[in-house]
């Protein structure tokens, strides 16, 4: 009886050496589960995740700001093309891991209003009327223009004047001198398709490119293409880009930007949540900062066309006033069948 006695006390101190090392197990392993649902793995900080086609400059630019602002956070951006990034998030939903769009065209950002949230934590009475959304499922970010450049030093040379107009660049003495990009190629070269369409109709819009045609020398596969024989004195006379055409001018090249009457054709682009995430204090935070905090700065450093109505620019010879095209109903559909018809 003595021997079964000790047996049972040394059973009995062994179930409770296992109760005891099993609950310090499970208090570590609540400790581990009751992190809150916005905690990373990344020593606990908070994670957002951000998509953008911006260039790699623009997102180091950025995450730069954004690190700094929010050193707590585990904040990460990941780049895709336009229409990589669209069909990615179309597919995803409302599964998909980013919490922040930043930078992407309307026209994208449209074809995923489904699956955007509506912003009403910023003040978008600053912003230009003609970027703004009645539901403000988007956020203007920036937009570029297009305009019509010309080498003063090539039309002073062959005794040509400027043109004044889309019908002056028909003319036969600047037959050969004149570069676009090929829409189908270039988002800049689609920007004068689309911008003609809505000025004059499709049908008189495709009619003009053709008789363009007769007097393009080439049409470049970049929105910059134009910009660069300009300066080189290959082309006299091209439709691309006005930030460009700025950077040219201020390094010397004797180019000068002409807008004609029906106005820039430009692309506006902007910042958007994902439907679900509006209310997370964390993503609330870092999108409010890229209004207060980055935007203003990106502005003026990068791409100084107006988007807020009291944007001022230091940027030597940018335009001021830029008169911008009707660049309306610029959906990807729309894109997609003007794109089918052009034939160059």
């Amino acid at each position: 009886m003595k021997h079964i006695s000790k047996l049972a006390a040394l059973l009995l101190a062994l179930a409770m050496t296992l109760s005891l090392a099993g609950c310090g197990g499970s208090t570590n392993s609540t400790s581990g589960a009751a992190e809150p649902a916005q905690q990373g793995s990344d020593g606990g900080k908070t994670d957002i995740v951000i998509y953008s086609p911006n260039e790699d400059y623009l997102i180091e630019f950025y995450l730069s700001k954004l690190t700094e602002q929010f050193p707590d956070y585990n904040i990460t951006i990941e780049y895709l093309s336009t229409g990589k990034l669209a069909a990615k998030l179309a597919a995803e939903g409302a599964d998909t891991d980013c919490d922040i769009i930043i930078g992407m065209s309307y026209g994208y950002l449209d074809s995923l209003r489904d699956n955007l949230a509506p912003i009403d934590f910023v003040d978008t009475s600053v912003f230009m009327s003609d970027l703004l959304q009645a539901d403000s499922k988007y956020i203007p970010w920036d937009r570029f223009s297009g305009a019509t450049i010309v080498n003063t030093d090539i039309l002073a040379e062959k005794g040509l004047e400027a043109p004044a107009s889309y019908e002056d660049l028909l003319k036969d003495e600047y037959k050969g001198l004149i570069e676009m990009p090929n829409p189908t190629a270039s988002s800049t070269g689609y920007l004068y398709l689309k911008s003609l369409v809505n000025a004059w109709g499709e049908d008189e819009a495709f009619a003009y490119f053709d008789k363009l045609d007769a007097n393009i020398l080439k049409y470049t596969d970049s929105g910059s293409g134009p910009i660069k024989d300009l300066e080189a004195g290959e082309c006299a006379i091209g439709l691309s880009l006005t930030f460009n055409a700025v950077e040219a001018i201020n390094e010397g090249a004797p180019l000068d930007i002409i807008f004609f009457e029906e106005g820039a054709p430009y692309s506006p682009t902007g910042c958007a949540i994902i439907s679900g995430r509006e209310t997370d204090p964390a993503v609330q935070a870092v999108f409010s900062y890229l209004y207060s905090g980055v935007q203003d700065e990106y502005l003026a450093t990068y791409l100084p066309e107006q988007v807020k109505i009291d944007q001022k620019t230091d940027i030597e010879n940018f335009p001021s006033d830029i008169p911008y095209a009707d660049m309306s109903n610029d959906t990807p559909d729309v894109k997609t069948a003007l794109l089918d018809k052009w034939a160059y």
